[in-house]
């Protein structure tokens, strides 16, 4: 800790101001009914059929925009700003100060064990890869075919089983129980798994599913990239070895993740990255050689210079979203979806996506197809003629889409889908996404723009170019 009593604490004290005056000069904004305030909710953008409107940004489960709170506490500390650890000066042991109390205010957001160990990285997907770094090399590690490929990819060094789709939760914790009977039971063994589906938002059964890898002597790993912005996630109570997300969907996007969990396996693996800050002492040898002792803490696995400022951003979006309460932003959210559901629901063309079903809880986000549309082309006119901007495609998690879309057909309509082979059949879908910082308005929108889609077509002609569908400026 620095040397300078209350240096954080001051910073802090600084940015609670400058949030403070931000919050208060959102105060009548109309498109500030949202419980959290975010950046972007005044920008405008062109329509092609003329004119402007605000621009609805429902695609959080890709990129969630930044807490207007996140934002004013950056910029609060940004003047501040210094190297971390090690460093002489005040402004260093400031940074240093507030680096430290951000791993231990997300430790706290995430209800860790004593003894846990939280690590920054750039995000989910570097979270899990090294994890991925540091499992026993005998570790067998079971993942279901329905995860992003952050958690689908990492693995294929180890000796990796993928399970297929399941239908419900039920089967979910029964084809991962019957997979772990089947295993070696004598070594090392990991499950990866998501708490909600980046394409449906379905919740999974991560307490039952942690309970079936634990009884068969295995650890788990949750991937909560798309479960954290949403609700509150507990190491503790869900019983996960390991929980990974990413700063960027949390409203904090500066480029930072979090791994955090058991420390075992991180202490004794080599680093991810070999460089200073992981390193305790290097020492040349006789033989021309270096010797070096790394370190077992957290810094073993963060070489390099910190990101401070995106590190600081994720605390700051862990104590905004515990300050509103999760209870709160659930309702609110559970709100959002109906309306979602409910309008789309209303138009026979639609087919919304589920592995689960209806009645299966879930996050904002909904992915769907419309009868005679290729996604592409629909997403593109949602854009051009309304303002609103969704995710069309395969959202990195293409078995799982395609197991979803099997072999409905897809209208190849005037574009094509952009993740599609040449010579494959157009298979992709639209995704609407949302979050705490979603004015009603822009769901609002949304379900009024797909029906006068469907009901009277594109107002504009489009066109493929370099593999998106964009309208025709021709």
């Amino acid at each position: 800790m620095s040397a300078y009593p209350n240096t954080a604490a001051a910073t802090v004290t600084a940015a609670s101001s400058a949030t403070a005056a931000g919050a208060a000069a959102t105060d009548g904004d109309p498109c500030c009914d949202a419980p959290l305030p975010v950046l972007g909710r005044d920008v405008t953008v062109p329509l092609v059929t003329g004119g402007e409107v605000s621009y609805a940004a429902l695609d959080y489960a890709a990129s969630a925009p930044a807490l207007q709170r996140v934002w004013d506490d950056v910029a609060a500390y940004a003047p501040y700003y210094g190297s971390v650890h090690r460093g002489a000066g005040y402004l260093s042991q400031l940074s240093t100060d507030l680096f430290e109390n951000s791993r231990a205010t997300v430790a706290e957001f995430l209800d860790c064990r004593p003894g846990d160990q939280v690590v920054f990285t750039r995000s989910t997907t570097d979270s899990l890869n090294l994890l991925a770094r540091v499992v026993p090399a005998d570790c067998q590690v079971f993942v279901f075919e329905t995860e992003h490929h952050a958690s689908l990819l990492p693995w294929q060094d180890a000796n990796v089983t993928y399970l297929n789709a399941p239908r419900t939760p039920d089967e979910a914790v029964a084809t991962l129980e019957r997979a772990l009977a089947d295993r070696d039971p004598y070594g090392p063994a990991l499950v990866c798994v998501t708490g909600a589906s980046n394409v449906t938002g379905e919740l999974w059964p991560v307490r039952e599913l942690a309970a079936a890898a634990h009884a068969h002597g295995a650890r788990i790993v949750l991937d909560a990239a798309q479960l954290a912005p949403h609700h509150p996630v507990s190491v503790r109570e869900l019983d996960v070895d390991w929980v990974a997300f990413s700063g960027h969907k949390l409203y904090a996007p500066f480029g930072s993740g979090v791994l955090a969990g058991r420390a075992d396996w991180l202490q004794t693996a080599e680093p991810y990255l070999a460089g200073g800050g992981a390193s305790r002492t290097v020492a040349r040898r006789a033989d021309g050689g270096v010797d070096v002792e790394w370190h077992t803490t957290a810094a073993r696995h963060e070489a390099g210079s910190p990101n401070v400022i995106g590190v600081y951003a994720v605390a700051s979006a862990c104590k905004a979203l515990t300050e509103a309460g999760f209870d709160r932003l659930v309702a609110r959210e559970r709100h959002l979806i109906d309306t979602v559901r409910a309008g789309l629901a209303d138009v026979p063309e639609v087919r919304v996506l589920s592995l689960f079903g209806d009645d299966a809880p879930r996050v904002g986000v909904i992915s769907f197809v419309v009868e005679g549309w290729n996604s592409s082309h629909f997403a593109a006119a949602l854009s051009a003629e309304y303002g609103i901007g969704v995710r069309d495609g395969l959202f990195c998690a293409h078995p799982l889409v395609r197991t979803l879309l099997g072999s409905d057909p897809q209208d190849p309509g005037e574009c094509g889908a952009p993740e599609a082979a040449p010579g494959e059949r157009s298979l992709n879908a639209i995704r609407v996404s949302f979050g705490a910082g979603t004015p009603d308005e822009h769901v609002e929108r949304f379900v009024g723009a797909v029906k006068e889609l469907v009901r009277d077509g594109a107002q504009w002609k489009y066109r493929t170019e370099d593999g998106r569908c964009v309208p025709d400026r021709g």
